[in-house]
């Protein structure tokens, strides 16, 4: 089964980390997202920009309105993502538990939807 790790950022504990620590941090989670792509666990992963480079669509009755910025009223942001593949959910937990951003924020862990299965469902091929 696939899992979508969506990596969440307090930019607060973040200033905090002296430059060194993230980059030694960073050299770390490169070597483990290479040792599970070699592994066959990892699909895919990308570090976002900032939220300050974002803009947000929402459609309502008809109209579109587009601001600036991610939505969410939150302190934290998302930064990034991990696709993995896992057993199960502990599984993914495990494998989230691995990188060490969950100490500046937080790492949700949430299956990822058979979207093959929902296209013949709605019959399309």
């Amino acid at each position: 089964m696939h899992y979508l790790t969506l990596i969440h950022i307090d930019p607060v504990l973040l200033a905090e980390l002296p430059a060194e620590e993230y980059d030694r941090l960073m050299h770390g989670c490169f070597a483990k997202a290479d040792a599970l792509r070699d592994a066959g666990c990892l699909h895919g992963s990308q570090q976002l920009e900032a939220p300050a480079s974002a803009r947000t669509l929402r459609v309502r009755e008809g109209l579109a309105r587009v601001t600036d910025g991610p939505f969410a009223e939150t302190r934290e942001f998302l930064a990034g993502f991990n696709l993995i593949e896992a057993e199960s959910m502990d599984a993914a937990m495990d494998i989230a538990g691995q990188f060490p951003w969950a100490r500046f924020g937080s790492i949700e862990v949430r299956p990822v939807h058979n979207m093959q299965a929902e296209r013949q469902r709605v019959g399309a091929a």
